[in-house]
């Protein structure tokens, strides 16, 4: 006998019905889905476990408060981390962001990667400490630039989505993202005392 079991997008209809409907049960289901995803988001724009709290709170806020006007007929995800982004942009308006709190401290490690059980510990050190330093290094490039890398790179959005969350072309994302990735790599690379690669875009 074979189980069929609904797609994502199918199953986030789902539940964004049943909580307009009343339905207790799907409304905690999208709640803990769309808040593990606002965190992330939120954490990896921030780079601050504080405020990605907070944001990710506020975004929860705001999701449920505008759910009646969501359109199921688009994905569920873009339409989310656009109310992330904004939130975002508005406290760093207010504030500047705190960056202090580690990314990676003991209690709640932040993975990037799933380890490869078959790297040895040398190889899993090695991608270990890369992580972090990319990390780290986000947090350090422009905001216009890291949110389409932590959107496509990180949320695995398509540049279609990318642009109707950021309000942008489409040409214009693949421009920031092609110049955020080498921003990083030009980082990580100095950071590591590799020699700098030429940029073609001068």
């Amino acid at each position: 006998m074979t189980l069929t079991v609904p797609d994502a997008p199918a199953l986030e209809r789902q539940w964004v019905d049943g909580a307009r409907e009343g339905d207790v049960a799907a409304r905690e289901q999208l709640a803990q889905f769309c808040h593990r995803l606002a965190f992330l988001a939120a954490l990896q724009l921030s780079g601050n476990r504080e405020d990605a709290k907070d944001l990710a709170q506020d975004a929860m806020v705001r999701f449920f408060a505008s759910l009646d006007r969501f359109d199921t007929g688009r994905p569920l995800r873009p339409w989310l981390f656009r109310i992330v982004r904004n939130l975002y942009r508005d406290r760093l308006r207010r504030r500047r962001i705190r960056r202090t709190t580690s990314l990676d401290d003991d209690e709640h490690p932040v993975q990037v990667q799933v380890a490869d059980g078959a790297a040895s510990p040398e190889e899993w050190t090695a991608r270990h400490e890369l992580q972090k330093m990319l990390w780290e290094e986000l947090q350090r490039i422009p905001t216009h630039y890291r949110e389409v890398v932590v959107l496509r790179d990180y949320q695995d959005l398509a540049y279609s989505e990318i642009a109707r969350v950021l309000r942008l072309p489409r040409g214009t994302v693949m421009s920031r993202l092609h110049r955020g990735r080498r921003m990083l790599r030009a980082a990580v690379r100095q950071r590591a005392g590799s020699p700098a690669e030429e940029d073609d875009d001068a």
